[in-house]
């Protein structure tokens, strides 16, 4: 944390980055930190609790452009001593989480008046942040970790419909259909009925806290500006419907596409893919955050064991149960032997770049995470798109229905339910060119790994920040 690092170069734009203590979020804000490294002229102060130190400074350039200030969370009743990111918690420490946030102000009230920097863009949870960058003459920007598509359909104004004058909470029939003025284009005008019941999850509150959807509305309130981790190339209908909803600036990064992987496979699964052809293997793989029901599970596994092809299986689950046990109990009687030599079912951390991009890999199961994708994408991998949470639905969506480049496998439209056939069948489909084929993938990928590209729109970005602050 070398502050005098920090406020070495007095010609830089300093930028304070302040993302929710979960890595999904963590992540994209250290992708922006790399980027913004890299175009020269800015330089960051990366806040995050004191636990999550090390790990983030390892995600940041070793240049020194990028530092991190530790926050010391409070102690909030129910949440486990120690536990500083959702990695260590369960759904309702996560909402804890928020809690110990919001009682970092004061931290973050000193830190900010001592380093002064010129923007300071913050995540959804911390709306307050906007309040004390003002106060110190710094410009306040919302940053947005989700595609423009899931902000364009969830947490816009007119997403709260008014009845008899007062704001209601959004019903499970209100939420299957898009907002007033949404792009007419989209092919999520209306959703499935278990897609818009688990997006009542945003409207609700727990622990006496404003709503996830309260805290984004106060975020976008209160900011200058409003960042999006997209691009007009690939979401530009939805961001133009945004810019309708607010009367702000709007900016984008560009997708962040993250930087290629270092060092070497490990031997264990380097000689295990490479016994296979090219582009035979497939891989699924969820995040370290989201968990498959174990009956979900059981049908991915059994999926995979229907395609015929050799494949490797990636289930996390929560810290506070048994992974081994919880993994046994996914695997179905007899599966184990029938797979023995061609399928490998793992629970924890892999190098899932190194993964994706050895030559034996040639299909990536996953569950529409947009980085994941993306590094899918780059990787040369036909897509499966499996997604089983909020904003993962728009996001294959959006990959599959409009850019082209993934198969969703087929769900029940009450409760979301897949069967094994249903992900032999995806499977298949990707590995056999269907959706858009090479040609949709090609373009996707070439436009992903043009670095000429992906500068411009950081360098884009940083211009119109610097306008703000002028």
């Amino acid at each position: 944390m070398a502050a005098a690092v920090v406020e070495a170069d007095d010609e830089a734009m300093h930028v304070a980055l302040f993302p929710f203590l979960a890595f999904g979020h963590i992540s994209p804000f250290a992708q922006l930190a790399r980027s913004l490294g890299a175009v020269g002229g800015v330089r960051v102060t990366f806040l995050s609790a004191a636990a999550n130190v090390a790990r983030v400074e390892a995600m940041l350039p070793a240049d020194g452009t990028a530092v991190v200030a530790a926050l010391h969370l409070p102690r909030v009743p129910g949440l486990p001593v120690g536990a500083e990111s959702t990695a260590e918690v369960d759904a309702d420490g996560a909402e804890l989480l928020k809690l110990a946030l919001d009682g970092t102000r004061p931290q973050v009230e000193v830190l900010l008046a001592r380093l002064r920097p010129d923007v300071v863009l913050f995540d959804f949870a911390t709306p307050w942040v906007a309040d004390v960058a003002r106060q110190l003459g710094a410009r306040a920007a919302h940053f947005s970790v989700f595609t423009a598509v899931t902000s364009a359909y969830l947490t816009v104004p007119a997403r709260r419909r008014l009845h008899h004058g007062a704001a209601s909470c959004p019903t499970v029939d209100d939420l299957a259909t898009a907002p007033v003025g949404f792009p007419p284009s989209s092919s999520l005008a209306t959703v499935p009925t278990y897609q818009a019941a688990d997006f009542t999850y945003m409207f609700t509150s727990f622990h006496g806290m404003p709503s996830a959807y309260d805290r984004v509305a106060a975020c976008d309130k209160a900011s200058d500006v409003l960042v999006f981790k997209t691009c007009a190339e690939m979401e530009g209908p939805y961001i133009e419907y945004i810019a309708t909803q607010y009367d702000k600036p709007i900016l984008v990064t560009g997708p962040l596409v993250p930087e290629p992987p270092h060092g070497e496979l490990e031997e264990r699964w380097a000689t295990w893919l490479s016994s296979f052809p090219d582009n035979a293997v497939v891989f699924a793989s969820f995040g370290s955050e989201t968990f498959l029901p174990t009956a979900a599970a059981t049908e991915l596994l059994l999926g995979l064991e229907a395609t015929g092809r050799p494949f490797v299986a990636v289930l996390n689950f929560p810290r506070s149960v048994d992974a081994e046990a919880e993994l046994k109990k996914c695997m179905a009687p007899g599966f184990e032997e029938r797979v023995k030599g061609r399928g490998v079912v793992h629970s924890g951390w892999v190098q899932q770049q190194h993964i994706l991009r050895h030559r034996s890999v040639g299909c990536y199961v996953n569950h529409a995470g947009f980085s994941s994708v993306v590094e899918g994408l780059v990787a040369g991998c036909r897509l499966v798109l499996l997604p089983m949470k909020s904003d993962q639905f728009f996001n294959a969506a959006l990959l599959a229905r409009e850019l082209r480049v993934g198969i969703e496998v087929a769900r029940r439209d009450g409760d979301g339910w897949f069967g094994h056939d249903a992900v032999r069948d995806a499977v298949n489909a990707a590995v056999a060119g269907a959706g858009g084929g090479d040609d949709d993938e090609r373009k996707w990928r070439e436009f992903l790994t043009d670095d000429a590209v992906q500068r411009r729109f950081v360098e884009e970005f940083v211009r119109e920040l610097r306008k703000l602050v002028l």
